[in-house]
């Protein structure tokens, strides 16, 4: 039986740390993650855990004393938001091509500028390309159980791939919510302990890291980075099912939220599917059939799996809370589109760029997209395929 708690979705984040008990946790503080690292050192203080707690002096410091503790043969923890994981994007690259599996809770906020400290996707975004898997919380149980399967997702012998864990600044990371939370002994023996086969400290076994890789052999180090970040999607399945066999909570590539019968539907990640799922069930007491499909897994992208999902409605809407400022729209509609594309699925689809900048998306603004898409099915379909939501014209 699990701990039942109040806790905000920073809280959560802390108490998995905790229970994971990582060897090095290496931090600086920034809006709206500081409190993840804040909670953390008290119980480094209070000998709750014997991590390592570096206080550096910047978050590009911070990701540097990861990768030189994890290469050493440690298991590190991070956590940052926006501009802080802009600080860090040389490293964020150099983590992943060393195949080091650090575990990051990202706490997602717009990048500056202007500056801004309030929620959307574009850090996120801005390094989904890097070679990090990526997995979106909904709310604080989601972010604490995604940090739980974090380590046996990223420190699987066919994976090594560092992971970050994103959640919503302030709608999820600064609200109180109820959880609950695995006793401390199950959730150490479910994470288990970290025993690199290569590692620096090791006298059996002299090895570099981060040698110079031209020509010859760096072509090959990127596909088999590609292949780790194929493999991490059975790996994220089996580890997925073992955690719901100990929870009795199921995770997925996605959710999807009666979405069987549906007609219209609207793909999102993170917060926003709460609201969504609001107005999903209002439209169905109306008899519109409309339903939810909310990204976990961003990184690697289950393509066939989506397109499969997506195949028997009538129109969709992909929302994307972050603008790719392409002309052509924003990451997630462009992946839902390229998935559908080649599995040779045919419907409309229509992307939305909303909530830059922590611009509230309400009910009505959710409803006002169903709508949409119902007058895309009764016309047919719209060359007006990418679209704002909520913006001021």
């Amino acid at each position: 039986m699990g701990i039942r708690e109040r806790l905000s979705g920073n809280e959560a984040a802390a108490i998995a740390m905790k229970q994971i008990n990582p060897d090095v946790v290496a931090a600086f503080p920034i809006t709206p993650s500081t409190e993840i690292p804040q909670y953390f050192s008290t119980f480094v203080s209070n000998g709750q855990v014997d991590t390592e707690f570096v206080a550096v002096e910047s978050e590009h410091s911070a990701m540097t004393a990861c990768i030189g503790a994890e290469a050493a043969g440690a298991r590190a923890m991070t956590a940052t938001s926006a501009n802080g994981l802009s600080l860090m994007w040389e490293q964020i690259y150099i983590a992943s091509s060393l195949r080091l599996p650090i575990v990051m809770s990202l706490v997602n906020r717009a990048v500056s500028g202007p500056l801004n400290i309030h929620n959307d996707h574009s850090d996120a975004m801005g390094v989904r390309d890097s070679g990090w898997i990526m997995l979106f919380s909904e709310n604080n149980q989601e972010a604490y159980d995604n940090l739980l399967m974090a380590h046996r997702i990223a420190e699987h012998k066919d994976v090594l791939l560092p992971l970050m864990v994103c959640q919503d600044g302030f709608i999820t990371s600064h609200s109180i919510e109820n959880i609950e939370l695995l006793e401390d002994d199950k959730a150490k023996a479910f994470v288990g302990s970290y025993k690199p086969e290569h590692y620096l400290l090791n006298k059996d076994e002299p090895i570099a890291i981060g040698p110079l890789d031209l020509q010859a052999f760096l072509f090959e180090h990127k596909y088999q980075q590609a292949e780790a970040m194929r493999n991490a999607k059975k790996v994220i399945a089996e580890v997925s099912k073992e955690f719901e066999e100990l929870t009795g909570r199921k995770y997925s590539f996605f959710e999807e939220y009666k979405l069987d019968d549906a007609e219209i539907a609207i793909v999102c990640m993170n917060s926003t599917a709460g609201t969504t799922k609001y107005v999903v069930d209002q439209l169905r007491k109306n008899g519109i059939k409309a339903g939810l499909l909310k990204v976990r897994m961003f990184r690697p992208f289950p393509t066939e799996e989506i397109a499969k999902a997506l195949s028997n409605l009538k129109a969709v809407a992909v929302l994307d809370k972050a603008d790719s400022l392409n002309g052509a729209g924003g990451a997630l509609f462009e992946d839902i589109t390229s998935a559908m594309f080649v599995n040779k699925v045919q419907i409309p689809v229509v992307d939305y760029v909303y909530g830059i900048g922590g611009r509230d998306t309400t009910s009505n603004d959710i409803e006002s997209v169903y709508n949409d898409l119902s007058e895309i099915v009764k016309n047919g379909g719209t060359n007006d395929f990418y679209r704002y939501l909520g913006v001021r014209k």
